[in-house]
C-alpha cells in the first residue's frame, strides 16, 4: 500500500530512513539540516528506535560506528563543517567494513561559510577527507521524492556492500516541499554473520580496521579495492536525456540539475539540439553514460554550484572524446535557466551554431 504526502525535503529523507529500517540516529545540530534530527527525535522512539543528540559531530560518527558494529541500521546527518569533523570516523567505518548512512545537507564554504545552497562539498564526498584508501558510495538526490527514495536505497547499498553511504543534498532540496509517494513496507536489513551481538552461544567475532601483521594491511586494502571495483561495475546510475543528433550535452547533478533541466527544455523550444545527463551516483561515477553521450554530441557543458569539482570526473570520463566546458556558481550563488541557455549558445556559436539547430 502506498500513500502520497506533501513533505519538506529533509523530512522526506528522515521519513525514508525510518521506512527503510533505520532505528539508530546520532547527530549534532547544524543548519540547514536540523529538520532531520527534529523529525527523527520524535519518529524513532515510536518504532522502538534510538535517538541521541551527541555532544559533537566527532561523538556522533563514533556512536554510529558502535551501533553499526552491533548490526544496527544507523545514520547521522550534518552539513559541511560537521562532515569535516566526521572524516576520521568515516575512514574507520570503511576500513572496518560497516554499513552506515551519512547525510550532508550542504552549506556554502569554505570555512564556516553560510547556510546558502552550494555543491562545494563534491570533492569531500567523492574523494574522502579521511585517511587511507577508501571510498564512500555517494548518492545525489534531485527532488524531494528522491530524498525519500534514496534514503531507503542508501541503507540497502550500505548493508549489501558493508560500506558507508553518503547522501549529498543541499539547502534547496532540504527546505523545498513537493508531493512524495511513500512506500508502505519497510525493507529488512540483515546484519548476517558479522555483527557483534554477544558470543554466549557462538564463537567470538572481530571487527577492526587495524592490521599489524606483515602484509595484512596490504591484503585488506586490496580486498576493499575489489569491493569498490564491484560497486563501480554494478551500481553506477544516471538519468540520460539525449535526443538523436544531439550537439551539446549538459551535465549537472542535484538541485542544480533542476535548473539545467529547465534550461535544456527552453533551448530545445528555441531549436537547439541539446541533451542532459544527470549523475545519480557520484561514486560510482556514471562514466559510461557520460562518455557515450559526449562522444555523440562532441561538446559537453558542466554546470555546478562551485568553482569546478565534478568537471574533473567528467573530463576523465570523456577522455578527450569531446570538448568539455564549465560554468560555475560558487559560494551560495545559483544559476538561472537564462544564464545556462546563454552559455549553451556561446559554446555553440564558437563551433558553428547552425550545425546545432534543427
Amino acid at each position: 500500500m502506498t500513500e502520497r504526502m506533501l513533505l519538506k525535503g529533509s523530512v522526506a529523507l528522515a521519513k525514508g530512513a525510518v521506512d527503510a529500517g533505520c532505528r539508530y540516529y546520532f547527530g549534532y545540530p547544524i543548519t540547514p539540516q536540523n529538520d532531520i534530527p527534529e523529525y527523527l527525535s520524535e519518529a524513532l522512539p515510536r518504532v522502538g528506535g534510538v535517538f541521541i543528540q551527541a555532544e559533537s559531530e566527532l561523538a556522533a560518527i563514533n556512536m554510529v560506528l558502535g551501533a553499526a558494529a552491533a548490526g544496527g541500521a544507523a545514520m547521522t546527518s550534518s552539513s559541511g563543517p560537521g562532515i569535516s569533523l566526521m572524516q576520521e570516523g568515516l575512514s574507520y567505518l570503511a576500513g572496518s567494513e560497516l554499513p552506515a548512512v551519512v547525510v550532508n545537507i550542504t552549506r556554502s564554504g569554505p570555512g564556516l561559510g553560510g547556510i546558502a545552497p552550494t555543491q562545494g562539498d563534491y570533492n569531500q564526498a567523492t574523494r574522502g577527507g579521511g585517511h587511507g584508501d577508501y571510498r564512500l558510495i555517494v548518492l545525489a538526490p534531485y527532488s524531494v521524492q528522491e530524498m525519500y527514495d534514496l534514503a531507503g536505497e542508501a541503507f540497502r547499498l550500505a548493508f549489501r556492500y558493508r560500506n558507508p553511504v553518503l547522501i549529498l543534498g543541499d539547502a534547496i532540496l532540504g527546505q523545498m516541499k513537493e508531493p512524495v509517494v511513500l512506500q508502505g513496507k519497510a525493507q529488512v536489513l540483515e546484519a548476517e554473520s558479522w555483527a557483534l551481538t554477544g558470543a554466549k552461544e557462538r564463537s567470538p567475532r572481530l571487527i577492526k580496521s587495524l592490521y599489524l601483521k606483515d602484509g595484512e594491511m596490504t591484503l585488506h586494502n586490496w580486498k576493499l579495492h575489489q569491493k569498490y571495483s564491484l560497486i563501480k561495475e554494478k551500481e553506477a546510475r544516471a538519468e540520460v536525456d539525449c535526443p538523436p543528433r544531439c550537439s551539446l550535452v549538459v551535465v549537472a547533478f542535484g538541485s542544480c540539475c533542476r535548473i539545467a533541466r529547465t534550461a535544456v527544455d527552453r533551448a530545445r523550444r528555441q531549436g537547439l539540439r541539446v541533451g542532459l545527463v544527470r549523475p545519480v551516483t557520484l561514486f560510482p561515477f556514471p562514466e559510461r553514460e557520460i562518455r557515450e553521450a559526449a562522444a555523440r554530441a562532441g561538446r559537453v557543458l558542466v554546470v555546478e554550484m562551485n568553482t569546478g569539482q565534478m568537471v574533473d570526473d567528467v573530463r576523465l570520463a570523456v577522455n578527450g572524446a569531446a570538448q568539455v566546458h564549465f560554468k560555475g556558481y560558487p559560494g551560495g550563488e545559483m544559476p538561472t535557466p537564462e544564464q545556462i541557455v546563454a552559455e549553451m549558445r556561446k559554446i555553440m556559436a564558437e563551433g558553428g551554431l547552425q550545425a546545432c539547430q534543427r
